[in-house]
């Protein structure tokens, strides 16, 4: 079965850098953010429309595996994957590449819980059906494919 996934390009930045032009470790987990933003609105279900039909998704767990630095004016791809969608979990894969070589920079995954306003667990098919289905509506379309 194919994972939703999506790709979306970022130039870096001289603040996202230390004194030697190389990226600074934690801004990749802010681009995995970004990846995972563009990937959810590419599928029509944006941050702020989960939000405002009471559904958070709060990083639990993360990972990040360094690979080959990223540099400053650096064109990278960041891909979302959607890995696995639980009851009350959803996991995302990432993988970041410098675009002019296609060189595999860092991997990593957020594991998120799905919760209402509150932070209180919730089951995904209850609170977002919608969502649900577009998940697995999406991975049966691409195990037809």
């Amino acid at each position: 079965m194919k994972n939703i996934e999506y790709k979306t390009e970022l130039r870096v930045i001289y603040a996202d850098t230390d004194a030697m032009a190389v990226v600074y470790h934690s801004n990749y987990f802010k681009w995995f953010e970004v990846g995972r933003s563009e990937l959810l609105r590419n599928i029509g279900y944006p941050y702020n429309r989960l939000e405002q039909e009471g559904v958070m998704l709060p990083v639990v767990e993360c990972g990040c595996k360094y690979i080959k630095p990223a540099l400053y004016d650096d064109l990278l791809e960041i891909t979302a994957i959607i890995k696995e969608v639980k009851a009350a979990t959803v996991i995302i894969e990432y993988e970041i590449r410098r675009k002019s070589s296609e060189e595999r920079l860092v991997t990593g995954f957020t594991r998120h819980a799905v919760t209402d306003s509150s932070l209180k667990p919730v089951r995904l098919q209850r609170v977002a059906p919608e969502l649900y289905r577009l998940f697995l509506n999406k991975k049966q379309d691409a195990k037809d494919n």
